[in-house]
């Protein structure tokens, strides 16, 4: 039945890659899944260690959200929220979403279709918020490099990789970036947690001051860095980072587009520390997947002074023909009362640490590994040249390519990016299935070169 992809000439470009004309790429081609495997067209089963696009975190396949997609499918599959118009689902999952995260103290919510979307948001939102707050000078962005915030011009220009860049400049007016926590490389050759902290709080105070506190709309962020190489900072990092934008009157956004809902072992990454953002960016685990969906959620602060403006900055001029899309909302709705009653976010906490523990070996076994990181069901196992000097590999020779394909052939798919493998299985992943992949990736070592 699905024979013929394999030899068919590719209409479409993949995103993040080379646009390889017609068929001359391999390509791994997805046929069904359940649970949390995957089968390809030549009927491999799979273990799905990259979990769609970290976003599977249920598992694929689940009855109770094909269900919930099929009723509302049959009740009203699609109408817009423009012009004082909605709908029972969206009522229903902002109700959910405002009592998820009453802890935040978050109180609106304006939904999207997709995590690139939510930020966009966000940052529109936090220059409309001070626009009304009657400070309209505060329109820059502060965030960190290595982060990755989406693709929409504004996510790329606080971004802080420049393979995002290079194509697409002149970016964004106005975006600061400073150093990520990250205690593996940094600028100062640092190791100690504590002290990282403090020279990247002394290095955002500093730009903080220089560009003009009352300059910032806000400050973005991921709790744990995804993209940029699962880059978890020292705990004293967050509290910090919170008590310094308190002090100079700066929101703080927080991307969880990828450590919502779940994947860090905390239902939101930033609560993990105690960290309580002026807006939160969700996408990926809201919806597991099953239908597009993408939510920016505001605090009573950015709220109040929106809602209670006497002017034009009142006005929500911002929005998508998806946003608070009824069958994806009905999906995301059964997807949270998995998310709830399962656990899944204790479920990441405890088999992830049994994950990473099971990789750490690996560190001491082979030459190229220089590092595995990571925070619940995401981590990264970093690929050198040489551990003294923890220099990377070089991305154009393919190494990880190799072991992520070594992988493949040992029944666990991965995800190699650039100079890391990245894993970010399903939140519903055992123990026996974590031990899997475990020994899938020591094998793909052992055999490649």
């Amino acid at each position: 039945m699905f024979e013929k992809y394999k030899t068919a000439q590719k209409r479409f470009w993949h995103p993040m890659g080379p646009p390889t004309p017609g068929n001359n790429g391999d390509t791994l081609i997805i046929t069904s899944s359940d649970g949390n495997y995957v089968t390809d067209v030549d009927n491999n089963r799979l273990l799905d260690g990259v979990g769609g696009l970290w976003n599977v975190n249920i598992g694929h396949n689940r009855v109770e959200v094909k269900a919930a997609i099929n009723k509302q499918m049959d009740e009203l599959a699609y109408y817009q929220m423009f012009d004082g118009i909605a709908h029972p689902r969206v009522y229903d999952l902002a109700d959910k979403l405002i009592e998820m995260f009453q802890p935040e103290d978050m109180s609106r919510v304006l939904f999207s279709s997709g995590g690139s979307d939510a930020v966009e948001t966000a940052l529109k939102l936090s220059r409309q918020y001070w626009i009304a707050a009657g400070e309209p000078k505060r329109t820059k962005f502060i965030s960190l490099r290595n982060a990755y915030h989406g693709v929409h011009m504004g996510g790329t220009s606080v971004g802080g990789n420049n393979v995002y860049h290079m194509n697409h400049g002149p970016l964004l007016a106005g975006c600061v970036q400073v150093d990520t926590p990250w205690l593996y490389r940094n600028p100062w050759d640092c190791e100690d947690p504590e002290q990282l902290t403090k020279h990247c709080i002394r290095q955002l105070e500093e730009q903080i001051q220089f560009h003009g506190p009352d300059s910032f709309a806000a400050f973005i962020a991921e709790p744990v860095q995804g993209a940029g190489g699962v880059i978890v900072p020292p705990d004293s990092y967050w509290p910090a980072v919170r008590e310094l934008l308190n002090k100079y009157n700066i929101l703080l956004i927080a991307d969880e587009v990828v450590t919502g809902f779940g994947r860090s072992g905390c239902m939101l990454g930033s609560r993990g520390w105690g960290v309580v953002p002026d807006i939160l960016c969700l996408a990926k685990g809201i919806s597991a997947g099953y239908i597009p969906l993408g939510a920016t959620v505001f605090n009573k602060r950015i709220t109040d002074a929106i809602e209670n403006s006497q002017d034009f900055s009142g006005m929500i001029m911002h929005g998508y023909t998806y946003s608070g899309h009824p069958t994806a909302c009905a999906a995301a709705l059964a997807v949270l009362d998995i998310v709830e009653k399962e656990d899944l976010p204790g479920n990441a906490k405890k088999v992830g640490a049994h994950l990473k523990e099971a990789l750490l070996p690996l560190v001491e076994k082979f030459a190229h590994l220089g590092e595995v990181r990571g925070k619940g069901l995401m981590l990264a196992l970093d690929l050198v040249v040489d551990k003294a000097t923890r220099e990377p590999v070089n991305p154009m020779e393919g190494y990880a390519n190799r072991i992520a394909e070594a992988a493949k052939q040992n029944g666990v798919l991965v995800r190699p990016v650039g100079t890391k493998i990245i894993l970010s299985p399903p939140l519903t992943l055992t123990i026996e299935e974590a031990d899997k992949m475990a020994a899938a990736l020591e094998i793909a070592f052992s055999s490649v070169n």
